[in-house]
């Protein structure tokens, strides 16, 4: 491992897009996306995609340059065609429109559609608590959870998050975490790095449950919480594929393939404007805080979290991506 510094990555990332054919405006917003995650220690959406991003700008699968249009067919309803290039340019496209929509609606539907992968949900309903409102999201990958009773695959991870504003320009508390048992990338790394599983992550190719990552690869991963995660897997496949127009989770190809058609993947925001209800939101919300941390080691979930200046990378993907920029 080495100690990297988050400017440090964040440079670095956007030079490697940059040099593999996204404009620098869009680099950027990829390359702050990277920070973020890798500062909150989410590594599965941060460095760890850089060089599928990359090899995607080179052979076209995903468009760096790409401008996205937006739709704003009502009052509520602000959508994003991606046209097929990054998740986070889109959004940031459509952000000032949502959030205005919110303010005089109370509540706005925000969609991006035909984007890339958007790797890290929680890094846009942040964004959106930052702007004082109170943001759901969901979104959806390829296939590789089965069905409970099944044993092919029809759902992806498929994500959700919720980010609640503290009213004061920050972040009140925050999730985001996948449908599934594990996300697909915490067994990918564990493959190879020739380690195991925990039990009840996945199931091998015939459907027995598995400790071997590799198995696990070949196989499906079990929703989080049976049934239950399973119906909120659904629910983010409805409203992020089905409700956006993209492709259903059944229906998108390898996410980090360097070659192949562009992941047509949707995501979608429920933005909500605290203001345009009770008074008393944000006086209950502190109450809230307070009854669950009069408990010792217990808080509410991304509660003050600040990222550090630097943080501890493998330091075989940081040679290869430091390649990739042209270092």
């Amino acid at each position: 491992m080495t100690r990297v510094s988050l400017d440090e990555i964040q440079a670095t990332t956007q030079q490697a897009l940059v040099s593999h054919g996204a404009s620098p405006e869009i680099a950027s917003l990829v390359a702050h996306a990277v920070r973020v995650a890798e500062g909150n220690g989410n590594r599965i959406c941060g460095l760890y995609y850089v060089e599928s991003y990359c090899l995607q700008l080179a052979s076209g699968r995903v468009d760096g340059v790409v401008e996205p249009i937006i739709h704003v067919d009502r009052p509520g309803t602000v959508r994003v065609d991606g046209r097929f290039g990054f998740a986070q340019s889109a959004f940031a496209a459509g952000l000032e429109t949502a959030l205005a929509a919110a303010r005089n609606n109370g509540i706005c539907a925000y969609s991006i559609e035909h984007s890339q992968t958007c790797t890290s949900l929680g890094y846009f309903t942040e964004q959106l608590a930052h702007a004082g409102m109170l943001a759901i999201g969901a979104t959806n990958a390829s296939a590789v959870v089965p069905p409970p009773g099944g044993s092919v695959p029809v759902l992806g991870t498929n994500p959700v998050a919720m980010a609640v504003p503290d009213g004061d320009g920050g972040v009140a508390f925050q999730f985001d975490f996948s449908t599934s048992a594990i996300a697909l990338g915490k067994i990918t790394m564990a493959a190879a790095a020739g380690e195991s599983i925990p039990a009840g992550w996945a199931v091998d190719a015939d459907g027995h449950a598995t400790t071997n990552a590799k198995e696990a690869l070949a196989g499906s991963i079990l929703s989080a919480g049976g049934h239950k995660g399973y119906g909120f897997g659904l629910m983010a496949e409805l409203l992020a594929g089905a409700l956006t127009g993209s492709r259903l989770s059944s229906e998108v190809p390898p996410l980090k393939a360097a070659e192949g058609p562009p992941h047509d993947l949707g995501q979608f925001y429920i933005v909500i404007d605290p203001g345009a209800y009770d008074e008393g939101f944000l006086h209950r919300l502190e109450k809230l805080a307070e009854i669950i941390e009069s408990q010792p080691n217990a808080r509410l979930p991304g509660r003050n979290r600040a990222a550090p200046d630097a943080v501890e990378v493998d330091a075989g993907l940081w040679t290869m991506i430091k390649g990739f920029s042209g270092q």
